[in-house]
């Protein structure tokens, strides 16, 4: 089972990449985690470009592939979703009878520094990745005072929320093995 995660940050050090770090801990044995490091590199949506997106999108894409599940940590960038990735949305979702993201079984959890957890950005993500033909685990973690919420060895220091995320990523892999199975 390989499971793609994905933070919405483009910074290196980012909190939501730690929530990732903290959710690949709790992933069982037999599940791979693999962050996928190139948002960055994903050049701006352009239908003109659809037919050679480059190698960026191409690797995007196949990163989706190759994957049997997505997981997404999002930070809130004025109470939506970060632009860069909406974009790295907008381009797995297209064309869309063979969008990278299609079937593809997804979930959404984000941390920020305020005290709602990017509860608005999970939810435009949710949105965004339903409408790109994702299969959206309809579920949020949202991990407030992000400075204060990670215990030194890296995991979440609240244990509702250790808990919260273990049975998010439960769901994911069900669907995945769903997905799997079909």
């Amino acid at each position: 089972m390989r499971v793609l995660g994905i933070t919405g940050s483009l910074r290196s050090d980012s909190h939501n990449g730690r929530l990732l770090r903290a959710a690949a801990a709790l992933l069982p044995p037999e599940a791979e985690f693999v962050a996928f490091t190139g948002l960055k590199a994903i050049p701006p949506f352009d239908e003109d470009d659809e037919r050679n997106p480059g190698s960026a999108v191409g690797r995007w894409r196949a990163e989706i592939g190759r994957a049997d599940a997505l997981l997404f940590a999002t930070p809130e960038y004025n109470s939506s979703i970060p632009g860069a990735l909406k974009n790295a949305v907008d381009w797995a979702s297209r064309p869309f009878a063979t969008a990278a993201l299609r079937n593809r079984p997804a979930a959404v959890i984000g941390a920020s520094t305020g005290m709602f957890g990017a509860v608005w950005a999970q939810a435009e993500l949710r949105k965004a990745l339903a409408a790109a033909g994702a299969r959206v685990i309809d579920r949020e973690l949202p991990v407030a005072d992000v400075e204060n919420a990670f215990a030194a060895d890296g995991t979440l220091a609240e244990h509702d929320q250790e808990l919260a995320l273990g049975e998010i990523l439960a769901e994911l892999l069900a669907q995945a093995d769903m997905r799997i199975a079909a």
